[in-house]
């Protein structure tokens, strides 16, 4: 609780700047311009002291107007500050104007499209993995992109690597029972995490992520043929699994309709070979070969 106080006393908030529009100061700056030119040229003649002061007040009024001009591009901002002291930020387009003693600092607020460096992480199970994420962010606060942090796009890039650690070791790589939230099975969720997560981290730059999403997830190279024999295993596996199932159902559902039907009667002996039988015939890789019995199941 107290390091949130600290935070929120030193925390700067983006407020509307005190300017106005550069075309009205057009105007006061060719007037000037005029009246420096009619000055001088009643300098000449019989103006006397009427023509100097004008001369005196026409310059005086160009030099505080014509260092006041600056120029806004669409989704682009300016931070005004005085002596060191924020004053607010100004973001309408075209062409503006302020103090010629004001600060002015311009920063973008476009998206951004950042895409990380592959990071070595270890997964929930301890498993090295690669990682490397898609960020799309923008500046939506730029009082605390500029005053709070000291340069906001290391600090993306800085936030960026961190986040994907931590979603990198939250996370298992794999789960073939399908009973746990995975990296590579579950991408909206995870993309979800990743932005969620992020978007904490870069709150006090008054930074925010539109999107994020991972270009490149893959075990480290050290580990990445073993995982990948293990992973055929597993599914070895889980495929005999499966197939095992259907056919004990099949078997089963086999010998209840001969039965209602009284198609025939089977003893033990005679129900196992036919267990025996079908299992061989559903279960087997290659194709089976009939063989025809011209006997008994005795002789």
């Amino acid at each position: 609780m107290e390091n949130d106080h600290i935070i929120a006393l030193t925390a700067t908030s983006e407020r509307p700047a005190g300017s106005m529009s550069g075309y009205a100061m057009l105007i006061v700056l060719f007037l000037a311009i005029l009246g420096d030119v009619y000055g001088i040229a009643s300098l000449g003649g019989d103006g006397g002291f009427g023509s100097l002061g004008v001369v005196v007040v026409s310059t005086l009024a160009f030099i505080l107007v014509m260092p006041g001009f600056y120029m806004l591009q669409p989704n682009q901002a300016a931070a005004i500050t005085l002596f060191g002291e924020y004053k607010g930020t100004d973001r309408v387009t075209g062409l503006r104007w302020t103090w010629p003693w004001m600060g002015k600092k311009k920063i973008s607020v476009r998206a951004n499209n950042f895409i990380s460096d592959k990071i070595k992480v270890n997964d929930l199970r301890g498993n090295p993995i690669e990682i490397a994420a898609q960020i799309v962010w923008r500046v939506v606060d730029t009082a605390q992109a500029l005053f709070d942090v000291d340069d906001y796009k290391q600090f993306v890039r800085v936030q960026v690597e961190a986040a994907i650690r931590t979603i990198g070791s939250r996370y298992p790589y794999d789960d073939f029972t399908h009973q746990e939230v995975t990296l590579r099975g579950n991408h909206e969720e995870v993309g979800g995490a990743l932005r969620k997560e992020l978007i904490a981290r870069l709150a006090v730059a008054g930074i925010t992520v539109d999107e994020c999403g991972f270009t490149h997830l893959a075990y480290a190279q050290e580990i990445a043929g073993a995982m990948l024999r293990r992973q055929q295993a597993q599914a070895v596996v889980a495929a005999r699994k499966t197939l095992v199932e259907g056919a004990v159902g099949m078997v089963e559902m086999a010998l209840d309709a001969l039965s209602e039907k009284n198609v025939v009667k089977l003893d033990d002996e005679r129900r196992a070979a036919m267990v025996s039988n079908l299992m061989v015939v559903l279960c087997g890789e290659r194709d089976t070969q009939p063989v025809v019995n011209t006997g008994t199941l005795y002789q």
